[in-house]
């Protein structure tokens, strides 16, 4: 019998999971019971010590627990068998996994798949897993087994990437490392037919941010016959589409001269010419200051730039700023692809910014379209903060 400790709410703070909200805050608890350790299941109980579910604890954090069921289901193996065959059923009826060249997604979206702080993308028969609580990373031999189980012979290895993830939150964990099996031969990671080299090791998040998958497909519908700029291009996800779609010039633009040889790679592994493509080490708001009326598209995917909703106010003047300094100079009739993936600025504040930011440069700007992330980036219907990601497509004139 499982010796699982219990925590008991204050009043009046259970309605967050009665309508099945997966987080619970710190200021929502009332007693802990004593002998729950940071990263331990515990069961969640009302003010008056009704049973609500179970979740994973994180101590000395905002988020102190991640609802991991909410109901009697104590989390298992073959809970997490459940979930993860479950995930993996969605992503196939969506042809990701083993489609004609597309074999990269995202496996696992945290709570969007019922399993909050679990991260796994999926990269042609590589499952890379990030684990960014402590209760997760302790049910990483579950998650293995439910992925082997899952995708079998689609599967031949899988690597733990939650080490930095987990330091980062003040734990000591082992390196990064396989934990299943290794890379396999003819490693080939593809979307939309366009192959790109993966950075297990030192790349970000898992080594691709798969979330821009359809807005990339998307520059590549617009990109025939233009010149385009993609700053904080990263391996040069977006240069890759636009020169599918037939760019005559494409320009990448980001402060990691990692990410830039890995990108360039990318341009030669796709069979496009050098000379149709250039690399620029520089810090975006420094180089667009010299203006940007040369290109046709210009493409502004910055890192998050607000963590929490104490930055939101300075990510949002951020988020100004960087438009500001592209539409003051864009030539009329070009496009501009701007994007947040700061979870604490909703759709409408960053539309507000975006616009204000045309206000200020006197500029006609034209909403053409609201982008988002893709349908393997579930949102929970309960759990609306999980819609992360927002970008906007606009015509200036």
């Amino acid at each position: 019998m499982l010796d699982i400790k219990s925590i008991q709410l204050k009043a009046k703070k259970d309605e967050g999971i009665r309508r099945r909200h997966p987080w619970v805050f710190s200021g929502a608890i009332k007693l802990v019971e004593e002998g729950i350790v940071d990263g331990a299941l515990v069961q969640v109980c009302s003010n008056k010590g009704g049973h609500l579910g179970y979740g994973h604890y994180s101590k000395g954090t905002s988020i102190a627990i991640r609802m991991i069921s909410f109901d009697e289901t104590i989390p298992s193996a073959e809970f997490f068998q459940t979930q993860i065959q479950q995930a993996v059923a969605v992503r196939r009826d969506l042809n990701l996994i083993a489609s004609e060249g597309q074999n990269i997604c995202r496996l696992i979206h945290a709570e969007g798949d019922g399993l909050p702080g679990l991260i796994v993308d999926y990269y042609d028969r590589v499952a890379v897993i990030q684990t960014h609580s402590l209760g997760m990373h302790h049910a990483l031999p579950w998650i293995v087994d439910g992925l082997r189980m899952a995708l079998q012979d689609e599967l031949v290895g899988v690597y733990n990437k939650s080490a930095k993830v987990l330091r980062k939150n003040g734990h000591t964990t082992n390196m990064d490392a396989w934990v299943l099996g290794s890379e396999p031969e003819n490693w080939k990671a593809q979307e939309h037919g366009n192959s790109y080299v993966i950075d297990l090791i030192e790349g970000q998040k898992t080594g691709f941010f798969i979330d821009q998958r359809e807005n990339r497909f998307l520059v590549s519908q617009l990109s025939k016959g233009k010149k385009v700029l993609n700053t904080f291009s990263y391996t040069g996800g977006f240069s890759i589409s636009a020169l599918q779609g037939g760019a005559t010039e494409v320009h990448s633009l980001d402060s990691s001269a990692r990410a830039l040889e890995i990108g360039e790679a990318n341009v030669l592994a796709n069979g496009y010419k050098e000379e149709v493509h250039q690399s620029i080490q520089a810090d975006a708001l420094d180089y667009l200051k010299d203006g940007v009326a040369d290109f046709d598209i210009v493409i502004l995917d910055p890192p998050a730039f607000a963590k929490s909703a104490s930055a939101r106010h300075a990510a949002i003047q951020g988020y100004k700023r960087i438009n500001l300094r592209a539409l003051e100079t864009m030539k009329s009739g070009s496009l501009l692809f701007t994007f947040s993936c700061s979870q604490a600025v909703d759709d409408r504040m960053f539309t507000n910014t975006v616009i204000a930011a045309a206000i200020q440069a006197g500029r006609t700007a034209r909403i053409l379209y609201r982008l988002h992330q893709p349908a393997d980036h579930p949102v929970s219907a309960f759990h609306p903060e999980g819609a992360y990601l927002k970008g906007l497509v606009v015509r200036v004139e």
